[in-house]
Protein backbone atom coordinates (compact mmCIF):
# COMPACT_ATOMS: atom_id res chain seq x y z
CA UNK A 1 0.00 0.00 0.00
CA UNK A 2 1.26 3.04 -0.79
CA UNK A 3 1.77 5.77 2.23
CA UNK A 4 -0.13 8.28 0.54
CA UNK A 5 -2.61 9.33 -2.30
CA UNK A 6 -1.89 11.67 -4.05
CA UNK A 7 -4.84 14.51 -6.15
CA UNK A 8 -3.44 16.26 -8.96
CA UNK A 9 -5.57 19.33 -9.31
CA UNK A 10 -5.62 20.85 -13.30
CA UNK A 11 -2.38 23.00 -14.40
CA UNK A 12 -4.50 25.58 -16.05
CA UNK A 13 -2.92 28.78 -14.79
CA UNK A 14 0.56 30.01 -14.50
CA UNK A 15 3.49 27.80 -16.08
CA UNK A 16 4.74 25.58 -13.92
CA UNK A 17 2.12 25.52 -11.09
CA UNK A 18 2.82 22.76 -9.11
CA UNK A 19 -0.08 20.29 -8.70
CA UNK A 20 -1.51 20.30 -4.95
CA UNK A 21 -1.02 17.24 -3.38
CA UNK A 22 -3.14 16.04 -0.65
CA UNK A 23 -1.78 12.86 2.11
CA UNK A 24 -4.18 10.40 2.68
CA UNK A 25 -2.47 7.40 4.39
CA UNK A 26 -0.02 8.52 6.92
CA UNK A 27 2.43 6.75 9.53
CA UNK A 28 4.84 8.21 12.36
CA UNK A 29 7.12 10.67 12.06
CA UNK A 30 10.36 10.64 14.66
CA UNK A 31 13.85 11.12 12.60
CA UNK A 32 12.72 11.20 9.09
CA UNK A 33 9.43 11.27 7.03
CA UNK A 34 7.39 8.47 7.11
CA UNK A 35 9.91 5.93 9.32
CA UNK A 36 7.50 4.69 11.90
CA UNK A 37 9.03 6.04 14.69
CA UNK A 38 6.81 6.05 17.94
CA UNK A 39 7.46 6.63 21.55
CA UNK A 40 5.30 4.93 24.29
CA UNK A 41 5.18 5.10 28.06
CA UNK A 42 3.29 2.39 30.72
CA UNK A 43 3.95 1.16 33.85
CA UNK A 44 4.10 -2.44 34.93
CA UNK A 45 3.72 -4.05 38.30
CA UNK A 46 7.48 -5.72 38.68
CA UNK A 47 10.46 -4.17 40.31
CA UNK A 48 13.09 -2.82 38.36
CA UNK A 49 15.90 -5.54 36.97
CA UNK A 50 16.93 -7.08 33.65
CA UNK A 51 13.68 -9.17 33.54
CA UNK A 52 11.71 -6.30 33.96
CA UNK A 53 12.91 -4.25 31.23
CA UNK A 54 12.68 -7.85 28.89
CA UNK A 55 9.47 -7.55 29.54
CA UNK A 56 8.83 -4.02 28.78
CA UNK A 57 10.09 -4.70 25.30
CA UNK A 58 8.15 -7.65 24.88
CA UNK A 59 5.52 -6.00 25.69
CA UNK A 60 6.50 -3.39 23.18
CA UNK A 61 7.24 -5.89 20.22
CA UNK A 62 3.65 -7.23 21.12
CA UNK A 63 2.15 -3.94 20.64
CA UNK A 64 3.85 -3.80 16.97
CA UNK A 65 6.86 -1.95 18.09
CA UNK A 66 9.66 -3.65 16.18
CA UNK A 67 12.61 -2.85 16.59
CA UNK A 68 11.93 -1.65 20.58
CA UNK A 69 14.56 -0.02 22.19
CA UNK A 70 14.02 0.50 25.84
CA UNK A 71 14.88 4.67 26.56
CA UNK A 72 13.86 4.43 30.13
CA UNK A 73 13.36 2.84 33.24
CA UNK A 74 12.35 4.15 36.77
CA UNK A 75 11.22 2.28 39.76
CA UNK A 76 8.08 3.32 41.15
CA UNK A 77 7.75 2.18 44.65
CA UNK A 78 7.63 -1.02 45.81
CA UNK A 79 7.10 -3.56 42.97
CA UNK A 80 6.35 -1.05 39.74
CA UNK A 81 8.74 -0.02 37.02
CA UNK A 82 8.31 2.70 34.96
CA UNK A 83 9.04 2.38 30.90
CA UNK A 84 9.67 4.71 28.15
CA UNK A 85 10.37 2.51 24.88
CA UNK A 86 11.04 4.00 21.37
CA UNK A 87 10.62 2.32 18.16
CA UNK A 88 9.21 1.61 14.79
CA UNK A 89 5.52 0.16 13.66
CA UNK A 90 4.74 -0.35 10.54
CA UNK A 91 0.76 0.79 10.99
CA UNK A 92 -0.93 2.89 8.41
CA UNK A 93 -3.83 5.76 9.03
CA UNK A 94 -6.24 6.36 6.72
CA UNK A 95 -7.59 10.05 7.28
CA UNK A 96 -10.75 8.78 5.35
CA UNK A 97 -11.51 6.61 7.97
CA UNK A 98 -10.90 8.85 11.02
CA UNK A 99 -13.89 9.16 13.18
CA UNK A 100 -13.87 12.62 15.20
CA UNK A 101 -17.44 14.85 16.22
CA UNK A 102 -16.62 18.06 14.36
CA UNK A 103 -18.47 21.26 15.84
CA UNK A 104 -21.17 21.88 13.94
CA UNK A 105 -21.79 25.28 15.60
CA UNK A 106 -20.40 28.93 14.98
CA UNK A 107 -18.32 30.15 17.07
CA UNK A 108 -20.23 33.25 18.60
CA UNK A 109 -18.18 36.25 21.20
CA UNK A 110 -19.62 36.96 24.10
CA UNK A 111 -21.92 39.67 23.32
CA UNK A 112 -23.18 37.76 19.97
CA UNK A 113 -24.46 35.16 23.02
CA UNK A 114 -25.68 37.68 25.47
CA UNK A 115 -27.69 39.28 22.29
CA UNK A 116 -29.33 36.20 21.24
CA UNK A 117 -30.31 34.88 24.40
CA UNK A 118 -31.76 38.64 25.31
CA UNK A 119 -33.91 38.61 22.28
CA UNK A 120 -35.28 35.16 21.90
CA UNK A 121 -35.39 33.87 25.33
CA UNK A 122 -36.68 36.97 27.00
CA UNK A 123 -34.94 35.90 30.19
CA UNK A 124 -31.50 34.43 31.92
CA UNK A 125 -30.70 31.13 30.61
CA UNK A 126 -29.92 28.59 33.80
CA UNK A 127 -26.77 26.76 33.85
CA UNK A 128 -26.15 24.31 36.53
CA UNK A 129 -22.35 22.82 36.93
CA UNK A 130 -20.36 20.34 39.13
CA UNK A 131 -18.14 17.31 39.59
CA UNK A 132 -20.21 14.84 40.74
CA UNK A 133 -19.28 11.23 42.44
CA UNK A 134 -16.01 11.53 44.47
CA UNK A 135 -14.31 13.55 42.03
CA UNK A 136 -12.61 17.06 43.67
CA UNK A 137 -10.70 18.02 41.10
CA UNK A 138 -12.89 21.54 40.27
CA UNK A 139 -10.43 23.05 38.09
CA UNK A 140 -12.07 22.00 34.72
CA UNK A 141 -15.45 22.71 35.64
CA UNK A 142 -14.31 26.39 37.25
CA UNK A 143 -11.96 27.00 34.20
CA UNK A 144 -15.66 27.48 32.22
CA UNK A 145 -17.85 28.41 34.70
CA UNK A 146 -15.97 31.31 36.96
CA UNK A 147 -15.33 34.63 35.88
CA UNK A 148 -11.73 34.33 35.82
CA UNK A 149 -11.86 31.73 32.76
CA UNK A 150 -9.14 29.98 31.35
CA UNK A 151 -6.34 31.32 29.20
CA UNK A 152 -7.72 34.48 28.68
CA UNK A 153 -10.94 33.86 28.39
CA UNK A 154 -13.63 34.34 30.47
CA UNK A 155 -15.98 31.98 31.79
CA UNK A 156 -19.76 31.35 31.84
CA UNK A 157 -20.39 34.10 35.05
CA UNK A 158 -18.85 36.99 32.94
CA UNK A 159 -22.24 36.60 30.66
CA UNK A 160 -24.45 38.46 32.14
CA UNK A 161 -27.34 36.39 30.16
CA UNK A 162 -26.79 33.32 31.93
CA UNK A 163 -27.46 32.85 35.41
CA UNK A 164 -24.76 30.35 36.70
CA UNK A 165 -24.80 28.06 39.68
CA UNK A 166 -21.53 25.78 40.60
CA UNK A 167 -21.96 23.88 42.88
CA UNK A 168 -18.19 22.81 43.25
CA UNK A 169 -16.84 19.13 43.90
CA UNK A 170 -18.14 16.06 45.28
CA UNK A 171 -21.76 16.28 44.38
CA UNK A 172 -23.95 13.18 44.37
CA UNK A 173 -26.59 12.97 42.08
CA UNK A 174 -29.60 13.15 43.52
CA UNK A 175 -28.25 16.84 44.86
CA UNK A 176 -27.21 17.84 40.89
CA UNK A 177 -30.75 16.95 40.02
CA UNK A 178 -32.44 18.66 43.08
CA UNK A 179 -30.52 21.71 41.75
CA UNK A 180 -31.56 21.58 39.03
CA UNK A 181 -34.78 21.48 39.44
CA UNK A 182 -34.56 24.05 41.51
CA UNK A 183 -32.51 26.68 39.76
CA UNK A 184 -35.05 25.61 36.44
CA UNK A 185 -31.72 24.41 34.32
CA UNK A 186 -32.08 24.64 30.76
CA UNK A 187 -28.02 23.25 30.78
CA UNK A 188 -26.54 20.85 33.27
CA UNK A 189 -22.41 20.92 32.55
CA UNK A 190 -20.54 18.16 34.84
CA UNK A 191 -16.79 17.75 34.70
CA UNK A 192 -14.89 14.35 35.29
CA UNK A 193 -11.58 14.33 35.40
CA UNK A 194 -10.84 10.99 37.88
CA UNK A 195 -10.85 7.82 35.41
CA UNK A 196 -9.73 4.99 37.76
CA UNK A 197 -11.95 2.21 36.81
CA UNK A 198 -14.14 4.09 34.18
CA UNK A 199 -15.73 6.26 37.50
CA UNK A 200 -15.77 9.01 34.85
CA UNK A 201 -18.29 6.70 32.33
CA UNK A 202 -20.40 4.93 35.23
CA UNK A 203 -20.80 8.84 37.04
CA UNK A 204 -21.97 9.93 33.61
CA UNK A 205 -24.51 6.68 33.45
CA UNK A 206 -25.79 7.36 36.65
CA UNK A 207 -26.81 10.90 36.03
CA UNK A 208 -28.23 10.86 32.60
CA UNK A 209 -30.34 8.06 34.01
CA UNK A 210 -31.50 9.92 37.19
CA UNK A 211 -32.16 13.33 35.09
CA UNK A 212 -34.52 10.71 32.66
CA UNK A 213 -36.56 9.24 35.69
CA UNK A 214 -36.92 12.28 37.64
CA UNK A 215 -38.11 14.25 34.69
CA UNK A 216 -39.94 13.77 31.49
CA UNK A 217 -38.35 14.53 28.13
CA UNK A 218 -39.41 17.90 27.41
CA UNK A 219 -38.31 19.21 30.56
CA UNK A 220 -34.88 18.04 30.98
CA UNK A 221 -32.04 20.24 30.93
CA UNK A 222 -29.18 19.66 28.43
CA UNK A 223 -26.94 17.26 29.90
CA UNK A 224 -23.35 17.94 28.63
CA UNK A 225 -20.28 16.19 30.56
CA UNK A 226 -16.50 17.26 30.31
CA UNK A 227 -13.30 15.86 30.76
CA UNK A 228 -9.67 14.64 29.66
CA UNK A 229 -10.55 11.07 29.08
CA UNK A 230 -13.89 11.50 27.55
CA UNK A 231 -14.42 9.51 24.02
CA UNK A 232 -16.82 12.61 22.16
CA UNK A 233 -18.14 10.14 20.06
CA UNK A 234 -19.73 8.46 23.05
CA UNK A 235 -22.77 10.51 23.31
CA UNK A 236 -25.68 8.33 23.00
CA UNK A 237 -23.89 5.44 24.67
CA UNK A 238 -23.75 7.47 27.84
CA UNK A 239 -27.01 9.12 27.52
CA UNK A 240 -25.91 12.70 27.51
CA UNK A 241 -26.48 15.69 24.93
CA UNK A 242 -22.68 16.47 24.12
CA UNK A 243 -19.55 15.88 25.35
CA UNK A 244 -16.45 18.41 25.62
CA UNK A 245 -12.80 17.23 25.37
CA UNK A 246 -9.66 18.41 26.49
CA UNK A 247 -9.25 22.20 25.36
CA UNK A 248 -12.60 23.32 25.42
CA UNK A 249 -13.05 27.04 25.98
CA UNK A 250 -16.18 28.53 28.07
CA UNK A 251 -16.63 30.29 24.55
CA UNK A 252 -17.23 27.23 22.74
CA UNK A 253 -19.83 26.08 25.33
CA UNK A 254 -21.47 28.99 25.50
CA UNK A 255 -21.96 29.16 21.50
CA UNK A 256 -22.92 25.75 22.16
CA UNK A 257 -26.14 26.26 24.80
CA UNK A 258 -27.34 28.98 22.22
CA UNK A 259 -27.13 26.99 19.24
CA UNK A 260 -28.39 23.39 20.93
CA UNK A 261 -31.32 25.66 22.94
CA UNK A 262 -32.09 28.53 20.97
CA UNK A 263 -31.33 28.28 17.05
CA UNK A 264 -31.53 24.09 16.66
CA UNK A 265 -34.61 24.27 18.71
CA UNK A 266 -36.50 27.26 16.64
CA UNK A 267 -35.39 25.01 13.27
CA UNK A 268 -37.36 22.01 14.73
CA UNK A 269 -40.24 24.38 15.74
Amino acid sequence: MSERTERSEGREGMPGQRAMTEKKIVRPYGDTTGDGMVQVSFTLPVPHDKRAEGAAVQLANKMGIDPAMLVHAKQMGDGFTFFVVYGRVNHLVDLDKVQVVERDFPLLSAKEVNTVVKQKMRRKLSVVGACIGTDAHTVGIDAILNVKGIAGEKGLEYYRELKVTNLGAQVSVPELVEAARREKADAVLVSQVVTQRDAHLHNTREMSAAFREAMPAGKRPLLIVGGPRFDETMTGELGVDRIFGRGTTPGEVASYLVHALITEKKARA
